[in-house]
């Protein structure tokens, strides 16, 4: 989507979440960015195209993804690297039970108890993967939208780089 900030066109890119299905979205984004790679190389990144990147849940683990900076403030991750992390780490992220019923009955309680998976594995794999970056060093702006178990209310991370956008 792209819309006018100060007459200027802003691009953002926003990723639903889904849990493993993230995958998707990945597998989506990685044919993208191929295509100005076959032109200017791999060097290039989707991010390069992009002012705001906003995800939701596992939208918001590709927005982190995208965003992160390397040491040569480059992107840590490449498109094409988010399938290959989605099918190593996904089964334990997002474990699954074995017995559909006892599933669905955890799920079940779990939307008025907590949330559904008690993310462990994957904050120890974050701050394996990224340890001391924060926010406001991603290489474009982002926003993810979280929800605060514990105080039960919204929670946003965002770059917090303000845009005047035009209302017209």
């Amino acid at each position: 989507m792209s819309i006018r900030a100060k007459g200027k066109m802003i691009t953002v890119l926003g990723i639903d979440g889904g849990g493993a299905r993230g995958i998707i979205p990945g597998t989506i984004l990685s044919f993208l960015e191929s295509k100005p790679q076959e032109l200017d190389g791999t060097i290039v990144r989707i991010v390069d195209f992009l002012d705001i990147i906003a995800g939701t849940s596992a939208g918001g683990l590709l927005t982190t993804m995208l965003a992160a900076p390397s040491n040569e403030n480059r992107p840590l991750y490449a498109t094409k690297d988010i399938k290959i992390f989605y099918l190593e780490h996904s089964p334990k992220i997002f474990p699954q039970t074995r017995n559909d019923f006892i599933g669905s009955m955890t799920t079940f309680t779990c939307e008025f108890m907590g949330p559904k998976y008690d993310g462990k594995y994957l904050r120890s794999l974050i701050n394996r993967l990224l340890g001391d970056l924060t926010v406001s060093q991603t290489l474009t702006q982002v926003l993810i939208p979280a929800f605060d178990i514990q105080l039960l209310q919204p929670f946003i991370f965002s770059t917090n780089k303000t845009l005047d956008i035009d209302e017209d």
